[in-house]
């Protein structure tokens, strides 16, 4: 990613708390225990998953369960959410040094190395809360791999959603 859209999402996050949040679009995709499951998200992240859901139907998208997920993808950073210049520090860390972020996320999210942990494991966090909240199998798969990478094309409709999940989320 260009360090030009990463400078425009830092302003984005800074900004967050001028912007309104429109939970009626949240509200009308999402079940109840999945709006639920919005609202514990901090403002900042409801606006990226509104901005991630935007970019999923400009890409001409209207999956129910793509929506869903594209709303809920980082709804694992609830358990332990993480703090603007934690997530700088997150994002600058893989971007020049993946080896070290790997390595830094391997630990329990606890202590310097928390940020790196919560960031590796919240799409298995997210997948967990969607599957209790009911979510859709599909939602919750979508959920627990949008920060997997793999090579070639998608095997299957699923990782077609993946792909498109993915490229909204790093666009936003």
């Amino acid at each position: 990613m260009s360090a030009v859209l990463r400078l425009r999402q830092g302003v984005r996050g800074l900004l967050a708390g001028l912007r309104p949040v429109d939970f009626e679009t949240a509200r009308s995709i999402l079940s109840p225990a999945e709006f639920a499951l919005f609202l514990r998200l901090r403002r900042i992240e409801q606006l990226h998953s509104l901005n991630v859901l935007r970019s999923v139907r400009a890409a001409g998208e209207s999956d129910p369960d793509l929506l869903a997920a594209a709303l809920l993808h980082d709804v694992g950073k609830t358990v332990a959410p993480f703090t603007f210049p934690e997530r700088v520090l997150v994002v600058l860390v893989r971007r020049f040094a993946p080896a070290l972020y790997m390595r830094w996320g391997q630990g329990p999210p606890h202590g310097w190395t928390r940020a790196f942990a919560i960031s590796q494991r919240h799409p298995v966090w997210s997948a967990e809360l969607l599957a209790e909240a009911g979510s859709n199998p599909a939602v919750v798969a979508l959920a627990r791999r949008h920060q997997e990478h793999f090579p070639g094309p998608p095997r299957d409709d699923l990782e077609r959603l993946l792909l498109v999940l993915q490229a909204a989320d790093e666009l936003n």
